[in-house]
């Protein structure tokens, strides 16, 4: 699979990365669903076997369980298979299960020794704040993290759903290796502003959501919805899976399926190369619950869409 340099590090990301969101399981406010550790395992091992070389994970994906599902297949692979390992800051829990937001110094630094718990790992190679809130502690954040680098427990340190005038904040501070902004065809603002600020300033930019949480795929249908588990956020929280965005983006998955379809690949595959397309983008974060899904979404990572593809999608979005 194709790589790219993230930023001004010295990490070679491929171009699809294997995100472990839903590893967490469907426990905690912003799950899934249930989820087996035993699928979510064996989705890492197919990862890696098929070139993925790094996985995206936070302390707050289960409450700590999506770390702690990342470390187990970790030990099993060995030292000599570990793959690139990023994790994220910044968001805790409540005795209940609820999250907040928390850049505490005293908070963040407990959180570094947390993760690399979980994981069982001595480095993280990738660090992130995860949300710039509360807004005005972003530097005491950043500079805690920054001393986490000093320290030889982090690489590298970035940042994920932040705007030009945050990060412009911290660059004084302690050079930002990346930025994780969401970015699809349904959520395009990073095209705006993000993009360009990031490639004048040697930061890298690794994507979530490319596929929007399932939206952008071959199965996503009416019946795919109404079928969601309650304990799954998207059919609770998510507008894009309600009337009348439900519809619009419907119809727009039977329209991308002929282009998707033309050169043998999948919706899916399409949405993640066409995130690619942009060169700003080092790489696209890519769920996964089941080794089948990983199977089918890497192949995205060698697909360069054409100028006419491209044309042909563009023209689509702008009747959305």
């Amino acid at each position: 699979m194709q790589t790219r340099k993230l930023g001004y590090t010295d990490l070679h990301l491929t171009v699809v990365g294997l995100g472990a969101w839903a590893m967490g399981g469907g426990d905690w406010k912003f799950g899934w669903g249930a989820q087996e550790d035993e699928d979510s395992v064996k989705t890492i091992q197919r990862a890696l076997d098929l070139s993925v070389n790094w996985i995206d994970t936070a302390a707050i994906y289960g409450l700590g369980h999506s770390e702690e599902v990342v470390g187990k297949a970790l030990k099993e692979l060995g030292s000599h298979k570990r793959p690139i390992v990023a994790t994220k800051c910044g968001r805790k829990w409540d005795s209940t299960g609820t999250p907040y937001a928390d850049l505490r110094p005293e908070s963040i630094r407990a959180e570094i020794d947390d993760s690399l718990r979980r994981l069982g790992i001595d480095v993280i190679d990738l660090y992130q704040m995860h949300w710039p809130q509360p807004e005005e502690m972003i530097e005491d954040a950043w500079g805690v993290m920054a001393d986490g680098v000093k320290a030889g427990k982090i690489r590298y340190i970035g940042v994920c759903n932040y705007n030009v005038a945050q990060m412009k904040r911290l660059q004084p501070i302690h050079p930002i290796a990346s930025l994780q902004p969401p970015y699809s065809m349904l959520v395009r603002d990073v095209e705006a502003e993000l993009l360009s600020f990031c490639a004048a300033n040697d930061i890298g930019v690794v994507c979530y959501s490319p596929m929007q949480k399932g939206i952008l795929t071959d199965k996503f249908s009416r019946e795919w919805v109404e079928r969601l588990p309650k304990d799954d956020h998207r059919a609770q929280f998510d507008e894009r899976f309600k009337e009348p965005l439900l519809s619009r983006n419907l119809a727009l998955v039977e329209k991308l399926k002929p282009i998707a379809h033309r050169t043998r690949h999948t919706v899916a595959q399409l949405a993640i190369a066409w995130v690619l397309r942009r060169p700003e983008v080092t790489s696209a974060i890519v769920g996964a619950r089941k080794p089948s899904q990983i199977e089918e979404t890497v192949a995205a990572g060698d697909w360069n869409l054409s100028p006419e593809e491209i044309a042909q999608i563009e023209q689509l979005l702008a009747g959305q």
